[in-house]
């Protein structure tokens, strides 16, 4: 131990050893000591020593220091300082005064140790060990070795942690850890892993690593947060930047819902801090991220529409729309705002709709085109601007046409309360601010893209250019502007002004053959482009001749030929005498071979670092690209070649008629189709609708058939039973009882008999109401309908009292199973009686005079049974003849319903056609309003009418 007194500095009594001595026997006692308690002192000791020494520490002991992480591991004390040590090798976080010292040799120190460390993969894989290690004094520095090791050698690093088994799994642990710096650390290690690598990003964002982030950055305070919320919003874009899975993932996860909070600023706005502006700045460019036009369209506009559901959009609004906040930010909202509705129409109507708060309240786009052509504001603000305008228009035709119309006679406010976005545009075209000309004239381009109509209709467009002078057409004016150019005095650029002129004129004349017809009606304009084409002029110069070039090549590759002066033809021979036709060709090529055209072409934002490089436009680029070729080929051509392609588009324009005129047939035809499958549809619901109140019919009728059978049987045992028992009689004895027992009964049965005569009589006098109901029906279908109701109601009180009828039929069946049962009695008597009966003489005469009026009265109970049997017959017959009713009734029935369905319908269509008419009568008015044409309302109308009746009734009274 008196060894490592002296070199912890103790006093020693000979001379003291160098550094790298030291550093040597320290290594020596790490290697060869046995005591545990050695050889952590040992390597305390060359911890303390690694900043100072740092290279002979890294030579001389790297290898005993991975030699201990590989044996020592019980010892979480030994191995932190191991891990310390190493990481002060490796590391190029030295101080400030080291830094200036050995500024030249400290990357190549950290690099040169890294690559002698992963030089053996098994050290990265210790390392990933380690880093699972629950113990702060080891898992702390692991992480920041590993974080060192990335930032040095990351790509190698990458690899390693790649193929190593759950390498990145073991990594997200980090995120969950209680303790505050070992979680930031390791987002800081995480931001490092994923830096340039698609594979590592994926298996990150797969580990939930979106949900963790999202949390920290919500439990920190989202904007307001502290430098954690910063390095979170950094790995984030690392994880969604060019990466079109991980996008899909944060999308499908709804994870862009919870971004809304990120942006609700106060309303003060005051305490904007320099981390919060950064924060939001991050916040920001993420959304650009997710929206950006490098992706792939399908991705954007998923993602576009989720930004708009969930509210984002309105936030950011908000946001460009408030007061107090700082420049930057605003210009990188405004930015984001652009990426979010490009080509999105759902989203570039809604921004449309945006107003700001003012007194009177003013469009956001008006106020934003306020901010461009005003020169007092920053120039980078100024581009986001003219970025944002350039995105509402892209692929909106609608906007395009809204905007054009602020600029057309009828449409112009006559009264000048409010500016619209055309005179803004105007008054930036024809200021003297050069950068206002050029923003202004971009913007207008953008408005004509790609939209022949309103190319035309920009024709219409007059401008008074001073008092008792006639109006100038727009078109006209930029011409006269452009050949004016150098005798204005301007602030900046001259050349910068007539790029941006040219550049509208190139967009306004291409593919609009009226536009060009329009330009070459003026003698002046192909005179001056010849000249400047013809000069030679210095570098800044030779864009605008080449411009000049296309300008003209334009106007001879659309050109009708309906100026006699100015043919295709003759123009060419103009080029060919005044400049010549590879002369033309060169200068035209100076466009494409300008350095500012290849820096536009690369992205869809202005990104200009001086307002001097402000030169081209990116759809501008396209438009170059796609008319330079065609132009040369047109210079080159014959009048014979001319003549057959016109012939050739004739051709193609009949055929395209012929196509069209085919088109709208199968259009019509597909209509026809869909009508008929309607149709097919409906009738086969109407036939299943039949189908199945037949099958219910023939159910019923089933049942009234069994019931009839049922009835038929019952009254053919009744007349058996009749028979029966007057047979019985005739053989029975005599007795007076049991005679007057049976007239008793023939009471009774006569007493039931007009009992169902007066049912039959009640079942009659229903019927013929029914009948009378029946011939009433038909004034209204909702009448028709209720007494249809009220037959049936009638039918089934008729089948309930038939089902009494049948009731009283069993009744009266074991009545005369009773009877039958007492005629044996009486048989059984009678042999009883038989002797004492033969004994007598008086008693027989007396017995036959008996048998007479039992004769008699046996006779009138068939005549009785025969007047039942017919009363049931009839009422058989009534049962049919009120069942066919019942039936026709059900038809009728099923008709007026089918009939009322149909005048609901009817109602139903007449009610949404309303409600349409409805909607598009606010709609315009609303327009109207807005556009600022006074519109009465109907209560308004409503009120002056009655206001005019009251005067009327005044006026009256008073005569």
């Amino acid at each position: 131990m008196s060894f490592l007194w002296g070199v912890m500095g103790g006093p020693s009594a000979g001379p003291q050893p160098s550094g790298a001595e030291t550093i040597q026997k320290l290594c020596d006692r790490v290697a060869s000591s046995t005591l545990l308690d050695d050889r952590r002192d040992a390597v305390r000791a060359l911890k303390s020593l690694s900043k100072k020494y740092r290279l002979e520490v890294g030579t001389q002991a790297m290898e005993h220091l991975i030699h201990v992480l590989q044996t020592d591991r019980s010892d979480s004390e030994i191995i932190g300082y191991a891990l310390d040590t190493l990481y002060n090798v490796i590391s190029n976080d030295l101080e400030e005064e080291e830094q200036e010292e050995n500024l030249t040799k400290v990357d190549d120190l950290g690099s040169q140790f890294t690559e002698i460390f992963i030089k053996q993969h098994e050290n990265v894989t210790l390392l990933l060990t380690l880093v699972e290690e629950f113990d702060f004094h080891v898992r702390w520095p692991g992480v920041k070795l590993l974080t060192s090791l990335l930032k040095q050698q990351g790509p190698q690093v990458q690899q390693i942690i790649l193929v190593s088994p759950m390498g990145v799994s073991r990594l997200m642990d980090l995120l969950a850890d209680s303790r505050e710096v070992i979680r930031n650390d390791g987002v800081l290690l995480l931001q490092q892993l994923t830096k340039s690598n698609a594979a590592i990003q994926k298996i990150v964002a797969f580990e939930n690593a979106f949900e963790r982030l999202l949390d920290i950055v919500t439990e920190e305070g989202n904007s307001d947060g502290g430098i954690v919320v910063e390095d979170c919003l950094l790995l984030l874009q690392n994880l969604l930047k060019n990466n079109n899975s991980n996008q899909n993932f944060f999308k499908e996860g709804s994870y862009i819902q919870r971004m809304k909070p990120w942006f609700e600023v106060g309303d003060d706005n005051c305490g904007w801090s320099a981390q919060k502006v950064t924060n939001l700045h991050l916040m920001l460019q993420l959304v650009r991220v997710l929206v950006s036009p490098t992706n792939p369209p399908g991705a954007t506009s998923s993602c576009q529409k989720a930004v708009f559901h969930c509210g984002l959009l309105q936030q950011l609004c908000t946001i460009l729309m408030a007061t107090g906040v700082p420049a930057d930010i605003l210009t990188e909202t405004i930015n984001t705002v652009s990426e979010v509705i490009r080509g999105c129409q759902m989203n570039q109507d809604y921004f449309a709709s945006v107003n700001a708060p003012s007194n009177p309240p003013r469009p956001a786009i008006v106020v934003l085109l306020m901010s461009m052509v005003n020169e007092r504001q920053p120039f980078v603000l100024r581009c986001a601007v003219l970025y944002c305008f350039q995105c509402f228009l892209y692929k909106n035709q609608k906007g395009q046409g809204e905007i054009v119309s602020t600029l057309l006679p009828s449409t112009i406010d006559a009264t000048g309360n409010s500016v619209s976005a055309g005179q803004l545009l105007c008054g930036g075209l024809f200021s003297t601010d050069s950068l206002s000309n050029w923003c202004a004239a971009v913007a207008l381009a953008h408005a004509l893209q790609e939209n022949a109509t309103l190319k035309e209709q920009l024709l219409r467009v007059q401008l008074a250019t001073s008092i008792g002078n006639p109006p100038v057409s727009l078109l006209q004016q930029c011409t006269n502007i452009l050949s004016q150019g150098d005798k204005i005095d301007r602030r900046g650029s001259k050349v910068q002004t007539r790029v941006g002129l040219l550049m509208l004129l190139c967009t306004w004349l291409s593919n609009c053959s009226i536009a060009v017809t329009h330009f070459l009606h003026n003698p002046a304009n192909i005179p001056f482009l010849t000249g400047q084409i013809a000069e030679n002029l210095g570098e800044e110069e030779q864009l605008v001749q080449g411009l000049c070039a296309l300008l003209l090549g334009i106007s001879i590759y659309y050109n009708d030929n309906s100026l006699e002066n100015y043919r295709k033809e003759k123009l060419k021979q103009l080029i060919e005498k005044r400049i010549g036709r590879e002369n033309f060709i060169e200068k035209l090529g100076f466009i494409s071979k300008h350095e500012l055209y290849s820096r536009a072409a690369q992205k869809p934002q202005p990104g200009f670092s001086s307002p001097e490089h402000m030169m081209f436009d990116h759809e501008f680029t396209k438009l170059v690209k796609e008319l330079e070729g065609v132009i040369s080929k047109a210079i080159y051509k014959s009048s014979e070649e001319d003549k057959k392609e016109e012939e050739v588009k004739k051709t193609l324009e009949q055929h395209d008629n012929i196509v069209t005129q085919y088109k709208k047939v199968i259009r019509e035809q597909d209509q026809e189709l869909e009508e008929l499958k309607q149709r097919i549809t409906t009738l086969m619901s109407q036939n299943e609708q039949l189908q199945a109140t037949v099958t219910q019919q023939v159910s019923q009728i089933q049942q009234h058939k069994d019931q009839y059978n049922l009835l038929k049987v019952q009254l053919g045992k009744d007349t058996q039973h009749h028979n029966s028992h007057g047979d019985m009689f005739q053989m029975n004895g005599i007795q007076t009882e049991e005679v007057s027992k049976l007239k008793e009964e023939l009471e009774e049965w006569k007493n039931k008999h007009e009992l169902l005569q007066g049912q039959i009589r009640e079942k009659d006098f229903l019927i013929e109401k029914l009948k009378s109901s029946q011939l009433e029906i038909g004034t209204t279908e909702l009448s028709s309908q209720s007494s249809r109701s009220g037959g049936l109601d009638h039918s089934n009180e008729l089948q309930k009292e038939l089902e009494m009828l049948r009731s009283q039929l069993q009744l009266q069946s074991a009545e005369i199973s009773q009877l039958l049962i007492e005629n044996q009695k009486l048989q059984v008597m009678n042999t009883t009686a038989d002797p004492v009966l033969g004994d007598s003489g008086a008693i027989v005469a007396k017995s036959s005079e008996l048998e007479g009026q039992l004769e008699q009265q046996i006779k009138e109970l068939k005549s009785e049974v025969k007047a039942l049997s017919e009363e049931k017959e009839s009422l058989k017959q009534h049962l049919d003849s009120s069942s066919s009713t019942v039936a026709i009734l059900q038809d009728e029935k099923i008709k007026l319903q089918q009939e009322v369905a149909e005048s609901k319908k009817e109602q139903d269509d007449l009610l949404v056609l309303l409600a349409d008419q409805d909607q598009k009568l606010s709609a315009l008015k609303i327009k109207l309003k807005d556009l600022g044409v006074p519109v009465e309302d109907e209560d308004d109308i409503e009120s002056g009418d009655q206001g005019d009746e009251d005067e009327d009734v005044e006026e009256e009274e008073q005569d």
